[in-house]
């Protein structure tokens, strides 16, 4: 069953994204060769309790970390590790945080130190896909009219958009219905409704979509080793169209 929020409970969880905004703000000061995935997410854990929320991604299903850092070819549920980042790498912090009970969700890509044209291009046509989703939630479109530009815009660019991991609708509980890939077709799918809350948050993977997750159960890679970048949003669809809610 989707449920539906009030303008009241938005804003509630807007209060939940701004804290990540802002944590992501921190984080991208931080983004540098040398440092570690382990370090940011326990700054992230820190940030996250000292602006008055909760961390929620710790626990769930076992998952063992407050974040997931996904470097290069994961594409997603890293784990953070003490690894040092080199020159060169891109690194997914996906990261869910709950204030007063109430959760958001976001992801940003990150460059360490100078990255290839081609991660540079990757990383910008992502964000670019989010951003056209984004611009497609609104009351009365199907999910497959939003999906269906995401995929368009990656593809034409020559990329390949991830099939097997999904957006979710997301309020008290990190995962609610609906979920859905980021691929589709106009006119076909769940139709948007005022007061819907969803995660917008497009893989995009250089090579192909194909993937396998690790021994550990949870680091999602590209199969052929291409790199993979991702942007993720909290969005509600509201009568006055589209409102991010982790920005």
């Amino acid at each position: 069953m989707i449920i539906l929020k009030s303008s009241e409970e938005i804003a509630q969880m807007r209060k939940a994204g701004q804290v990540l905004a802002k944590c992501h703000n921190e984080i991208a000061k931080q983004i540098r060769p040398g440092i570690t995935t382990l370090e940011i997410n326990d700054f992230a854990a820190r940030f996250i309790k000292e602006h008055g929320a909760e961390q929620v991604t710790k626990g769930f299903r076992g998952y063992p970390f407050e974040t997931c850092a996904s470097v290069n070819d994961v594409i997603a549920h890293g784990f953070p590790n003490k690894e040092p980042l080199q020159n060169g790498d891109i690194v997914k912090m996906d990261i869910v945080c709950s204030y007063e009970g109430w959760m958001a969700d976001s992801c940003r890509t990150y460059a360490v130190g100078t990255i290839s044209d081609e991660a540079q291009r990757l990383i910008r046509v992502t964000k670019e896909c989010l951003e056209l989703g984004i611009e497609k939630c609104v009351i009365g479109n199907r999910i497959g009219d939003v999906m269906h530009v995401v995929q368009e815009h990656a593809e034409q660019a020559g990329f390949s958009v991830v099939r097997d991991l999904v957006g979710h609708g997301i309020g008290r509980s990190m995962h609610e219905e609906p979920s859905f890939p980021h691929v589709g077709k106009p006119g076909k799918g769940f139709r948007l409704q005022e007061g819907m809350v969803i995660t917008i948050e497009p893989m995009i993977n250089a090579g192909k979509f194909d993937m396998f997750i690790d021994f550990d159960g949870w680091t999602a890679r590209t199969y052929d080793g291409s790199l993979s970048a991702q942007f993720e949003h909290t969005v509600a669809i509201t009568k006055d169209g589209p409102m991010i809610l982790t920005q």
